[in-house]
């Protein structure tokens, strides 16, 4: 028998038709006449909730791998630069070491008394430049040099016609640098042009 367009009831001119409410409506309407459409939504659910689970779980696998990676970044940096306020301690004994051993007189050196007490000193001296050395603090060269606000700090400028301004004429105290970290800057003396 064929259905003739007159069969299907016209619908109310006051409301509109919402397909996707009518489709949910039909499809409670049919799931609680066949329990197999009901199982079928319930699996539907279950798979929603395990999708949600699983990525919910490689965030926070994800999250654990960023923070265990940050942690041994930390610790290597931590490793690296962990004698860095030692070795800052340590260039004061230098300083006076580099003090007493530039104040010696030729006189005094002659001496073999004074001087078999300067080469005590001067092995001490030699040992702990070895020290840095083997610990990675450099000195940092400065005479010559142009000035690098990120090694040098400048105290005064002196007027110079034979050095280009801005280049390193003096250095007052040296500047060490721990790997690629500046542990202390030198202290220096910048070309001017004369007056």
């Amino acid at each position: 028998m064929m259905q003739h367009k007159d069969d299907f009831p016209e619908p109310d001119e006051g409301e509109p038709l919402d397909s996707a409410e009518e489709a949910e409506e039909i499809r409670r309407e049919t799931a609680e006449e066949a329990p197999e459409v009901a199982e079928h939504d319930r699996l539907t659910l279950m798979e929603k909730a395990l999708e949600e689970a699983n990525n919910k779980a490689l965030y926070a696998a994800a999250e654990v791998q960023n923070v265990r990676r940050r942690l041994e970044a930390e610790k290597q940096q931590a490793a690296t630069y962990a004698a860095a306020t030692f070795a800052r301690d340590m260039l004061a004994i230098k300083d006076h070491l580099d003090r007493a051993l530039a104040a010696v007189s030729d006189e005094l050196r002659a001496d073999k008394v004074a001087s078999n007490f300067l080469a005590g000193i001067e092995s001490t001296a030699r040992e702990l430049d070895s020290a840095f050395s083997r610990n990675g603090v450099e000195r940092i060269k400065a005479l010559g040099e142009a000035l690098d606000p990120h090694r040098h700090q400048a105290m005064m400028e002196i007027p110079s016609g034979e050095a280009e301004p801005g280049t390193i004429v003096e250095e007052m105290q040296p500047g060490y640098m721990l790997k690629d970290r500046l542990l202390r800057p030198a202290l220096v003396g910048v070309a001017k042009k004369p007056d």
